[in-house]
């Protein structure tokens, strides 16, 4: 199993509602690493869902259900998404200022490319994001 991080604007599109429709396309990615990332996710990959702008934190957790096809809301190219399901949510979020003050975290891609919509996460950068936010499995 791989790990992930999507991010979201809560005013576009928020965790309570892919905690209502449970199952949701991650559409709307057009950055070209970040395809590259979608089009690396598995079936049964974890993500952190990532509320960016607004309240810069980690508040859930969802699974990859359906690996990458062509995204239905790309007018042109060879944009692609994939499904996601919720999993549960984060018993405490987790910030990106605490992420930032974490030296253990310092090479987590949220940090490194603070834009990139899509990121890897290591196992060991999974372990220590749960546990900052009390999730146990």
């Amino acid at each position: 199993m791989a790990f992930w991080l999507i991010k979201s604007e809560p005013d576009a599109f928020s965790w309570q509602e892919q905690v209502a429709n449970g199952t949701e396309p991650w559409t709307g990615v057009r950055n070209h690493q970040a395809k590259k990332n979608l089009a690396a996710m598995r079936l049964g990959d974890r993500a952190f869902f990532y509320h960016s702008n607004v309240q810069r934190a980690i508040v859930g957790i969802v699974e990859i259900v359906r690996e990458a096809y062509p995204d239905p809301s790309a007018e042109s190219g060879t944009w692609v998404c994939v499904d996601v399901k919720t999993v549960g949510a984060m018993p405490r979020p987790v910030t990106l200022a605490e992420i930032k003050a974490d030296d253990l975290l310092e090479d987590l891609a949220l940090v490194r490319q603070s834009r990139l919509s899509v990121c890897p996460v290591s196992a060991q950068h999974w372990q220590a994001l749960c546990s900052m936010g009390g999730w146990k499995e």
